[in-house]
C-alpha cells in the first residue's frame, strides 16, 4: 500500500490498487476492516475512499494514506521527488553568471555526470563547486603562478586544487574541455594516479594541463633537456655551446627565452643517451636537438610546443618498440612534428645492420599515426631497436641536417 502512494502520490485518477498474495490472516484482517465479505482469495482490489471511510469512521485515522505514516513514516512521492531534484539539478547546471568556459562544459554529455559524482550527488554542494570553479578560472590564465599560490589567493586553501579535490576535478574538466574544443578532438585522459575526471586526451598528465593555463604543479620536476637551441640575444643563452642544458617548467612558463627557430629543423629524440654522444662528438658543430626523455612531461611538452609556435619544424625519432611507437604518436600530435629516421624503411635497415637477436616483441600493436607500414614490419621482423642503436645514424644527421 505504501509503495502505491510512493509512485502516484495521492491523485484522485488512482483511486484504487490491487493487493495480490495474500495470506488467509492478510485477507481476513483487510476484510474486517473494511467489510469485505469471507472468502479464500489471494487478491483483493482496494477502492481508497473506502479505506478512508472505514479508518475515520473507526476513529483511527482521517484516511489510509495517513494511517500508513503514523505506522511507518511519511511516505515519498517519488516522481515528485525525482522531478524536484532534476528541477533542482537544471538550477545548479544551468550556468547562469558563470565563467564561459565553465557554461561550454555544462553543456558536455559528461559534464553533469562528473558534477553529480565529486558533489556525492548534493545538489548545494555542486553550487558550490561550481562557484568556486568559477573564481578560478577567473584567474586564468596565469603567468607561472603556482598551483598552491593559486588555490591559496583565490579559494582560501592551498591544498584546495590538489590533484582529486573535487573542485580541481571540475577545473581540470573544464580546462580539457576548452582544449578539446580548440583542437576538435577528444579531450585528454592522465596518468591513473592523477585523475582529473571528465574528457580525457591520450596521456596528458595533470601537471600538463595547469602548465597549458600558467599555473605550475612541481615546477622542477623533470626538466627538458636540450642542445644547442637558437635564442635572440647573447644575453639569453640557455647553456654554453656544445654543452647539454636544461629548462625547467618554472622557467619556460615564468620568463620564456626569446626564440631564434623560425624555419629551422629542430631535432627531437626520446633517450637522453642521444644528447650526451651527440654532445660529445659534436658539440657545437650539432644541430639544435631536444629531449623528450620518454612520454613527455609538462616542461617537455611546453618547450616543444614553444618551439613549434615559435616557427620551428620538428623531426622526431625514437625507440623502435610499441612504448616508442605510443610516445612519438603523442609527440607528432602535440607539436606536428614529422619522422626522422622513424618510418619503415628505416626499421627494417636498422634490422639488417644489427646483430641477430630472437624476437622481443610482444604481439601487441599500436599503430603509427606517421607511417602505417612501420607497425607491420615491426610485427613481422618482432625486433625491439633501442634508439642507441642507431646513433651513428643520427649523429651523421645532427652534422649534416637533413
Amino acid at each position: 500500500m505504501r509503495q502505491h502512494f510512493e509512485r502516484h502520490g495521492r491523485t484522485p485518477e488512482k483511486s484504487g490498487f490491487h493487493l495480490t498474495k495474500l495470506s488467509a490472516v492478510e485477507y481476513e484482517a483487510l476484510a474486517l476492516l473494511i467489510g469485505l465479505p469471507p472468502r479464500s482469495t489471494q487478491s483483493v482490489r482496494i477502492d481508497i475512499a473506502r479505506f478512508d471511510a472505514a479508518l475515520q469512521h473507526a476513529g483511527m485515522a482521517n484516511s489510509l494514506h495517513e494511517a500508513l505514516e503514523m505506522l511507518d513514516g511519511p511516505i515519498v512521492n517519488r516522481a515528485e521527488a525525482k522531478a524536484e531534484l532534476q528541477s533542482r539539478w537544471s538550477s545548479v547546471t544551468d550556468g547562469q553568471g558563470l565563467h564561459p568556459s565553465l557554461q561550454a562544459w555544462l553543456q558536455g554529455a559528461s559534464a553533469v555526470g562528473l558534477l553529480k559524482r565529486v558533489s556525492k550527488q548534493e545538489t548545494q554542494t555542486a553550487h558550490l563547486l561550481l562557484q568556486q570553479a568559477h573564481v578560478v578560472l577567473l584567474r586564468l590564465p596565469a603567468q607561472g603562478l603556482t598551483r598552491a599560490q593559486l588555490a591559496a589567493e583565490v579559494l582560501g586553501n592551498a591544498h584546495a586544487l590538489d590533484t582529486g579535490q573535487a573542485v580541481a576535478s571540475v577545473v581540470l574538466a573544464v580546462l580539457q574541455h576548452g582544449a578539446s574544443t580548440d583542437e576538435q578532438e577528444q579531450p585528454p585522459s592522465e596518468e591513473a594516479t592523477e585523475e582529473a575526471d571528465g574528457a580525457r586526451r591520450p596521456n596528458e598528465r595533470v601537471r600538463d594541463i595547469w602548465a597549458r593555463s600558467g599555473v605550475l604543479v612541481n615546477e622542477l620536476a623533470r626538466p627538458a633537456l636540450f642542445l644547442n637551441l637558437p635564442v635572440r640575444t647573447p644575453s639569453n643563452t640557455l647553456a654554453a655551446p656544445g654543452e647539454p642544458g636544461y629548462l625547467s617548467l618554472r622557467r619556460l612558463v615564468r620568463t620564456p627565452p626569446d626564440w631564434d627557430v623560425a624555419d629551422q629543423i629542430i631535432y627531437v629524440c626520446e633517450n637522453p643517451n642521444i644528447v650526451s654522444i651527440a654532445a660529445d662528438q659534436l658539440g657545437a658543430a650539432c644541430a639544435p636537438l631536444v629531449c623528450t626523455d620518454g612520454m613527455p612531461a609538462a616542461a617537455q611538452r611546453v618547450l616543444l610546443k614553444k618551439l613549434s609556435d615559435a616557427g620551428a619544424k620538428l623531426l622526431y625519432h625514437g625507440d623502435f618498440d610499441w612504448a616508442g611507437i605510443h610516445i612519438a604518436n603523442n609527440v607528432m600530435k602535440l607539436c606536428d612534428a614529422r619522422s626522422w629516421r622513424f618510418g619503415a624503411e628505416d626499421y627494417l635497415q636498422a634490422v639488417k645492420s644489427l646483430a641477430p637477436k630472437e624476437r622481443d616483441l610482444e604481439v601487441v600493436r599500436i599503430a603509427a599515426s606517421w607511417d602505417f607500414a612501420l607497425v607491420e614490419s615491426m610485427r613481422l621482423k618482432g625486433v625491439a631497436i633501442a634508439e642507441e642503436a642507431v646513433v651513428s645514424q643520427l649523429v651523421g644527421d645532427l652534422r649534416h641536417p637533413l
